[in-house]
């Protein structure tokens, strides 16, 4: 991990992140979209997947070094498959490879953003705080 000042509130907050996105991936679809079948925008879900993977891997890279990416990548898949095996045991979802690719082309992206100079960005922020605070005058 990044030598983060809030590293603790960082890991609470990822944990927090992956408890919503693993609630709503097992939470019916109706609740979501009443119609789905009716939407405008073809292939919505595997969208989603590639929109929430990339969030991920954003997020978490921004707290991790470059040297433990791998990590991240083998961490975000099993969790991917965890929410593919977990669709696979209720009723009203259902498990996907393709939803898997979906989700594995999101990390690929994301990484990709985070090598090309958004990884580590919340030590940057936490900087850019750092420097707010001292121009207010806050400790």
């Amino acid at each position: 991990m990044l030598p983060l000042r809030h590293e603790k509130r960082w890991r609470v907050a990822g944990i927090g992140i992956l408890f919503v996105f693993l609630a709503a991936a097992v939470t019916p679809t109706l609740w979501f979209w009443p119609d789905i079948s009716q939407t405008r925008f073809p292939l919505l879900d595997k969208w989603l997947h590639i929109l929430s993977f990339l969030f991920l891997s954003l997020w978490f890279s921004g707290q991790y070094k470059r040297s433990s990416y791998w990590r991240l990548v083998v961490g975000l898949t099993t969790f991917g498959v965890l929410i593919e095996l977990c669709q696979r045991m209720i009723s009203y979802r259902t498990a996907e490879w393709m939803d898997l690719v979906a989700d594995l082309f999101g990390i690929g992206i994301g990484f990709i953003i985070a090598v090309a100079g958004a990884g580590g960005w919340s030590l940057r922020f936490e900087q850019w705080l750092a420097t707010k605070s001292v121009d207010v005058g806050v400790d």
